[in-house]
Formats: C-alpha cells, structure tokens, sequence
C-alpha cells in the first residue's frame, strides 16, 4: 500500500468514522502547541475558534483544516505526537490506526463516560489529590495532568481540581473505567465505587442521620456554650487551642438544631484573607462534608454564579468578608442578612475603625435597631443570624491603663452585638512556648551605609530639603513621601525628582542594615537602570544629569563595599546563628516562619538563605510570602501564588517561610515549631498572632534586632500590653449585665450615627461632584497637559481610559520587563504600560477590554488641575468627578471603520 493510500485512509477515518470521537477527545489548544505543519494563520483560526465558540467546533475547523490540505510529508506522526502530548491517549491511538475499537467497545465506552458525567456531582466530594496521585501511578494520567490537577486544586479547591481529573480520565482509550474504579477503592472510595457499579441502592427520600466525628476539649465546650443556646457570642481563645473547632461543632449543632426544627441553616464563614477560605473549607469539611453542603467563594474563586444562589444551594458558605458585604449591598442579585442563620466572624478583633468587619455589622445593627421599633408597635420583624465571634486577642487599641481597655474591648463586643465575651483556662492543653530576644550590636564600620547617606545630603541640599527625622527609617520614608507629594502639587519638579531618588536610598539604607549590602547595592542598579530607560530618547534635565552623575561617581565604591562581608551587619548574622541552631538541633522535622517588614526584605531574605551553602547542608528548603496588593514597589503575589507558598510549607517541600505580616493571621500549620520576628515589632495584637503560628509542642518564638533600634523595647510593651488586656477582659466579663448591656448599646448608637454622618458627607460629596470639564491632567513628572476631564471615561466603575488621538500622541507604550519573570515591577503587572514622552513618568497600564486596546490611566502619575488649584491624588475615588460610562459601540464603530461593509 503506498504512502498517498495510508494517508487518505487516514483522512477518511478521521473525517468520517470517528469525527465524533475526535470532537470529544481531543484538547485543541494544547494539541496545537506542538503541531508545526499547519501555518500560523490556521492555527490563529482554530484557537479563536477554540475562545469564541467551544472546543468541539475548534476540533472541526482543525479536522477540516487537515482534510482541506495540502498536507506536509510526515504530517500524521506529528498529529499523533501532538495528541500525545496533550494527554489525548485515545485519540492518539485512533489517529495513529492502533488497535482501533470496534463498534461495541466503543459503545460501551460512551457509556462509561456518560455515567461520570452523570455522578459528577457525587464525584467531586473524593479526596482530589490521593486520586490524582494513585491515577498518575496507574497510568490513567500523564505527569502534565497531574501537576495540572494539583494546581486546580491548590488554586481553586479541591472541587475544581476533581472536575479537571474526571474531565482527563475520559480521554483514555476504552478500559479506564475498570481501572478508575480500582484507583477509587485503593483510596478508599467504596461508596463511590457502590455507586458507579449500581452495587450501593440510593433513597433519596431517606434521611441519614449525621455521622460527625467531633469531640470538644472542656474548656472548648465551656466557651461554647452560649452559642450552643443561640446567644451572640465571641470566643476568645489563644491561638492554636482550637477556635475553629469550637466553630465547627457550632455549626454543626446549629445545623442539625434547624434540620429538627423543618427549618433550613445558613451558615457563613467570613474570613479576612482570601488564603484563609480554603484553608477554613478543608476545616470544616474534615468533619461536616459528609453530611452537609459546603461551598468556598472568594474573588479568585472559579464559583461566579449569585452569592444569592450559592447561599440557597448550600448549608455552609466560607468566604471573604468583603464578599459577603457585596451580596449585602447588591439590590439587584444579593442577599439580606435574614437568609443567614448563623454568621461566623473569624479574627473579629478586626470589627472596628470601618473595617469592612465593621460595616457588615452595622448593616446587622441598623436591622436590629429597626425590629426594636417594630416591637413597640406590635409589627413582624426581620429575622436576624446569630453571630460568633472568633478572636485569640481583641487587642486594647491606644489604651494605657484598663479603664480604656475595657472600653475598647466593649466597642468589639457591641460591634458584634455579643451579650458576652467566653474565655477558658487550657489547663493540661496549654501551649508552653520558649521565647528569646536577641538584640545584635550595632556594626562598628559601615562604610557602605556612609556612601548612601553622603549621597543623600548631596541629594537633599541640591533639592533644599531638610529632614527632621533621621535617615534609614521608616519615619524618614513617611517624609520624603510626603515631601515628594507637596513638590508635585507645587510643580516643583527638581525637589519632586529628588524626593523619589531619596526614598529609595532610604530602602537601600534599611535594607544594608537588615539584610546585605549586596541586596541594597542591587535595589539601587536596578532602580537606576530602570530610570535610565525611561529616559532614552529624552532630553534629560538638570537634575536628572545630577542624580545620574551622583549614583554614578558612587556606584564602584558602593560595589566594592558591598562585596566585603567584614562590613556586613551583625543583625543577620545572629539569625544566621538561631537558623542553624534550630535546623542542627535535636527536633526530627523543623518548621519555621520568618516574620519582616517589608516585601522586599522577605525577598532578600530568601535570596540569602538560597545563596548560603551552610543551609543547604542543613536541609533549610526556604519560600516566601508576601501580600497580593498593588502599594509596594515589588511585584505583589497573586493569591494563587500565596496559596502554592502555603501548600509547600504545610507539606515540608518548604520548611523555612519568609513572609510580611500577611502571614500573621490564621495560618494554621501544626507543625511549624519556630517563629522569629526579624527586626520587626508592632502592636499587641500582632505579636499574639504572630508567636501562635508556631503550633507544635515546645515551639520558640524569637525577636530579633538590633540594639538601639527600640525592637526589645517595643516587645517589652506588647508583653506588658498583652497583660493589660487580659485584665480588661476579665474586667468586661465581671460587670453586672445591666452595666454592660447600657455600654453596649450606647457604643452600637454611636455607630449607627457614624454610619448615618458617612452617608450624609457622601450624599453631599455626591451632590456636589464636579463635571469632567472642570479638571485636566498634567504630568506628574513635566507639568505637560496630557489631557482634559472631558476626555475620560470609565469601564465597570472602575478603570479611567482616555482613548482619544491627541492623548495618544504624548505618552509611548513600552513593554513591561518585569512581566512573567518574578521581577519587581514599581508600578503594574500589565504586559504593556504607558510613559509620558516627554519624561518617561508612568502614567499606567494598557488594558484590553473586549479587544479594543485601552489606555488607563492612574492617577498616581498626573496633577490633577482644577483651574488653579492643583492636587496630587492616590485614589480616583479621591477626585469629586462624574465621569461617563465607557461607550464601547462608539469607539468599536470608530476602530472597525470602513471594513463594516465588507462583513
């Protein structure tokens, strides 16, 4: 049989015998990364098929691409090759004519695949990963599925990821199904099994009794009780004891209470980081999903549907709390807080200063407030959740003595209407930690520093700017920001200029005195190369001249010193020394967290320890965590990234996290055994939470600074903090129910008349918005009008976009450099952002919506002028303007011109 013969029995057979098949196998996307006989333009083709309609059309268009032809020499084995590839077993094996299945084989095995389409539902609840792993070792998936799956799961719960492994296990050639069944009994999945096979009778009329393996520790139960009898309460436990617990058995409790009742329960979880929503499902669900309908929504989340539908579909929902305000405040598709039986409040320390804690309860206290009135004149009221309060430390705010602190402590009480506050001794369950202060003397030499601080007089009195504070501090930060906002409301561009330039001296400053200096040496080249960028093709000014000229008689000494480890700070090397010990010492398996200031300290600290052999030999496997927002000059991580950071760290992949506060709240890692606070103290409350990520038994919590710094003080005053409130909670919890109920309610008053008096100052901010044409825009860096008011629009209330010619004209597009390679970006993750050309200030990132190309702007780089008034804003929510809804029918008409008559 010739060549030309195989290849158009080849074609009939994928065009006519198992077209069908095909469309379902085969993955178009991934198949096409690995197919180079069809050119680029046919491939364009069928992945906009892929995005427009769906997959099976793509695999048609990619089908009749093949057919239509012509057809390069050697095609059919890079077709089977590329199905390969992307996990298309199957297919592949029908494509490369192996082993073709016969009519009845194929038959049965739509069927199979029907029947997981049909139990997908009951499939999902199945542990994610131990089938994912027992699949991979099974041969049911290749390595890129796994990882794939794993990702899924990581990312957006286990749900997801069993949707993505039932999606792949279809596309294996007939006889998966026997081994399917197999995988789920090895990882003891017999009731999934029974109902795949038809071997297990399902009642759906039938009731099972909840089968809920939980027991509480006494003093568990002991703070528990009020919310057993339905009373708002908040649970003040240390961390680690078990707080969650106490909320699940709650939960559960108030579940079966209502079931009893003919009453459907609503429970929601609200948390305060996206990271932690996951982390409280799995909770939850290790003793609830057996029995109860649990469901996690975050902003990442893939659930997109209605909070509203998500909350009647389910007996539990854990959430953000801002997701949760939102279906509040939504009067079209949202919720009223009467569909909630029971609201869990985690970490509700935070309920005050118009935390979104804060507002969620005020819109419960405005519809209690109301029933009150509906009583007196004998009307129905609105059903109201029952609240729990989850807290390891309410804090005492500014107080300094424990009449103030009880106040405080009554404000949390009244924001969750709590009629008390529960605490318990742990008696034999108390955590003993060790904890130590180590405070590394000051370096005696620090050339380095003497350069950067030399070059910042330089810097200040060419700009005449005198600091009141001293350099290397935050408080030094805090002023130059400052000063650097004054100077652009001025139009001072030389003191604007070199305010920036001294801030980040400052950062290189601390960071040479925490970190390395090779780390601030590298902060500084970079932060230089990236302004020497922005200044190709400009003509430069000045001052521009100058702070070039000053960085570059400096740079060589700057390097050389950076390079001389007898200068180095004694700060880390006293962590050098606490890590070593740690990771040498006698525990079997080491686990530690690594708290410090800023994002870009965690960065370098990671670095270091990457870069020392020392702790490589001791098995030190270091990762860092960092905050997903947009405020810092270093690249934030996404929430997906933080939750891989905490997945590895909670597995022992990672056993050294580095992280900023963001980790300080509800990470619950049982076996992390160390903390150390590097050069880092705050309030009370963060100490608390911080010492309580170690969970294991004998755990240290370590401060480290250096002496002088004000570190052991301020430690010393948390303790004595810490003492304070406990006093002032044993305080509140003595005080005769009619004292504290009058407190109560006078403080749930007064911010009911906050709220009222906010509302109030934004009616009238609304009332007297400015029209657009009384604002225009100039450069933050040049003072060049880059636009009118009048020229902006706004996409989904949130993104200002100007896309008129004479606008595009003054700024140049450039591609991000920090785009997909962990770089630090200083000011978007875009792939393309917008520089002034005059300038090359930052102006904002180029976003595409609907497929039109859109310049946004960001108000960080422009003054905003108001006839002769000049601002400089952080926020667009900051300028009192209505501007228009973006009209995308215009501007689409606009770019489509004339080609409208040929489509």
């Amino acid at each position: 049989m010739t060549v030309d013969t195989d290849d158009n029995n080849l074609i009939l057979l994928i065009n006519e015998c198992f077209r069908n098949t095909l469309r379902r196998l085969i993955r178009i996307v991934p198949v096409l990364d690995h197919i180079t006989f069809l050119e680029r333009e046919q491939k364009e083709r069928i992945i906009n098929k892929a995005r427009n309609d769906c997959n099976q059309t793509a695999v048609d268009l990619l089908i009749d691409t093949i057919v239509a032809g012509p057809r390069q020499p050697g095609w059919s084995r890079e077709f089977v090759d590329a199905l390969l590839f992307a996990g298309c077993t199957y297919a592949a094996q029908i494509v490369g004519m192996e082993k073709l299945p016969s009519p009845s084989l194929e038959a049965e095995n739509d069927c199979c695949v029907k029947l997981i389409e049909i139990m997908g539902p009951s499939l999902l609840a199945m542990k994610t990963t131990d089938v994912c792993e027992t699949c991979y070792q099974s041969n049911l998936i290749t390595e890129l599925d796994r990882q794939n799956i794993l990702a899924e799961t990581t990312n957006n719960g286990p749900m997801a990821g069993a949707r993505l492994l039932l999606h792949r296990i279809v596309l294996r050639p007939p006889g998966w199904f026997s081994d399917f069944l197999e995988v789920l009994n090895k990882t003891e999945h017999a009731d999934l099994v029974a109902e795949l096979t038809g071997t297990k009778p399902v009642a759906p009329d039938v009731c099972v009794a909840p089968k809920v393996c939980l027991t509480l520790r006494p003093y568990q139960l002991t703070v528990a009780q009020p919310a057993l009898q339905g009373a708002n309460s908040i649970v003040c436990l240390p961390t680690g004891s078990g707080k969650t617990c106490v909320a699940v058995y709650v939960a559960k409790e108030h579940l079966d209470r209502r079931r009893q009742q003919g009453a459907p329960g609503k429970t929601v979880v609200i948390v305060n980081k996206v990271v932690l929503v996951e982390q409280h499902f799995i909770e939850f669900g290790k003793y609830l999903k057996e029995n109860y309908r649990l469901e996690q929504v975050s902003g990442d989340s893939p659930n997109r549907q209605a909070f509203a539908n998500t909350l009647t579909g389910h007996d539990i929902i854990i959430c953000t709390a801002q997701i949760l305000l939102n279906a509040l405040l939504d009067t079209e598709d949202g919720i009223s807080l009467s569909d909630i039986t029971l609201l869990v409040v985690d970490e509700c320390h935070h309920t005050h200063k118009g935390d979104v804690y804060q507002q969620i309860m005020v819109h419960y206290l405005g519809h209690k407030m109301a029933n009150m009135k509906r009583k007196k004149m004998g009307k129905d009221v609105m059903l109201l959740p029952q609240i729990l309060g989850l807290t390891a430390s309410p804090g005492v705010g500014k107080a300094k003595n424990r009449e103030k602190a009880q106040k405080h402590i009554i404000k949390i009480c009244a924001n969750l209407d709590a009629s008390v506050l529960m605490t318990a001794p742990l008696g034999e369950h108390s955590q003993d930690r060790q904890k130590d202060i180590i405070m590394a003397e000051r370096r005696t030499q620090d050339p380095f520093g003497d350069v950067i601080r030399h070059v910042m007089q330089s810097i200040q009195e060419h700009a005449q700017l005198k600091p009141s504070v001293e350099t290397g501090t935050q408080r030094y930060e805090q002023w130059v920001v400052e000063e650097e906002k004054h100077a652009a409301k001025d139009g001072n561009q030389r003191r604007r200029a070199c305010a920036e330039y001294l801030r980040q001296y400052n950062e290189a400053l601390i960071l040479s005195n925490t970190i390395r200096m090779c780390d601030a040496y590298h902060l500084l080249s970079s932060f230089y190369h990236q302004e020497r960028r922005k200044k190709e093709g400009i003509a430069q000014t000045d001052t521009d001249n100058f702070l070039f000229k000053l960085f570059d008689d400096s740079q060589r000494r700057l390097e050389d010193f950076s390079k001389q480890p007898e200068y180095e700070n004694n700060v880390l090397s006293e962590l050098r020394t606490v890590i070593l010990k740690k990771f040498s010492g006698p525990d079997e398996e080491v686990r530690g967290i690594i708290f410090t200031e800023t994002r870009l300290s965690a960065q370098a600290l990671h670095s270091w320890i990457q870069e020392n052999s020392k702790f490589a030999d001791m098995e030190v496997r270091s990762s860092y965590l960092i905050g997903a927002g947009d405020q810092s000059a270093v690249k934030p991580m996404t929430a997906s990234e933080q939750r891989d950071a905490i997945r590895k760290f909670n597995s022992g992949e990672v056993n050294l996290l580095i992280a900023t506060t963001v980790a300080e709240e509800g990470l619950d890692i049982q076996k992390c055994n160390i903390v150390i606070r590097y050069c880092l103290v705050t309030s009370e409350i963060a100490m608390i939470q911080a010492r309580g990520r170690g969970r294991a038994d004998g755990s240290s919590y370590i401060v480290i600074g250096v002496e002088g710094s004000g570190v052991a003080e301020r430690e010393r005053l948390n303790e004595w903090k810490e003492n304070l409130m406990q006093r002032a909670i044993q305080g509140v919890q003595q005080m005769d129910e009619a004292t504290y109920k009058d407190k109560v309610m006078g403080d749930q008053l007064e911010a009911l008349m906050e709220k009222k008096l906010r509302q109030r100052k934004s009616d009238e901010r609304v009332r007297r918005l400015l029209p657009p044409s009384a604002v225009k825009f100039r450069c933050r860096g040049c003072e060049v009008v880059a636009c009118e008011g009048t020229d902006i629009e706004v996409i989904e209330d949130a993104h200002h976009v100007n896309l008129t010619e004479d606008f595009r004209s003054k700024f140049n597009i450039n591609a991000n450099s920090s785009y997909g390679d962990g770089e630090m970006t200083a000011h978007c993750e875009a792939e393309k952002y917008m520089s002034c050309k005059k300038c090359g200030e930052f102006w904002g990132p180029e976003m595409c919506h609907r497929l039109l190309e859109c310049p946004c702007l960001s108000i960080r780089g422009f003054v905003v002028m108001q006839g002769d008034r000049r601002e400089t804003l952080e926020s667009w929510t900051d300028l009192p303007v209505q501007f228009p809804e973006f009209n995308y029918c215009a501007h689409a008409s606009e770019f489509v011109g004339d080609e409208t008559e040929d489509i």
